[in-house]
């Protein structure tokens, strides 16, 4: 189902039980990529993940925001963002990890559990904390 409702998906593409999958038709998919449960994915900015992307649990990522630009009405009723995020290949993404709009991480990169990720990570890096920061070039 989800492939007729993305802009693309590959092969062996496993979605686990309890994700949360929103703003599919802004999404793509590469081959061998696994989200598991609990899981939240905002696509809605548009979203890219390239091939052999694993996402533990309880992962957040987001492709929007907020502004805070108005002051004459409550924030969350100010502008939303859109920023997309993209995945590139060879990625692990450790449990309970955030990832926000307008991040790309590079390819073969590790982000370790609990990080929250506001900004670009290069490739061959683990990176963990909050905000994520580089612990080792791999």
């Amino acid at each position: 189902m989800f492939k007729n409702l993305s802009l693309s998906c590959g092969d062996n593409v496993s979605i686990h039980e309890g994700v949360f999958l929103k703003g599919l038709n802004t999404m793509e998919i590469g081959t061998n990529v696994s989200i598991h449960s609990m899981c939240y994915i905002d696509g809605t900015g548009g979203l890219k993940i390239g091939d052999n992307v694993s996402i533990a649990h309880s992962s957040t990522i987001m492709t929007t925001g907020h502004t805070y630009d108005d002051i004459s009405i409550p924030i969350k009723y100010n502008n939303a963002t859109m920023d997309p995020v993209l995945l590139e290949d060879d990625i692990w993404i450790g449990a309970g990890c955030r990832i926000l709009s307008g991040v790309t991480i590079g390819t073969r990169s590790i982000i370790a559990a609990g990080a929250v990720v506001n900004k670009v990570v290069e490739s061959n890096s683990i990176v963990g904390g909050i905000p994520a920061k580089i612990i080792k070039k791999i």
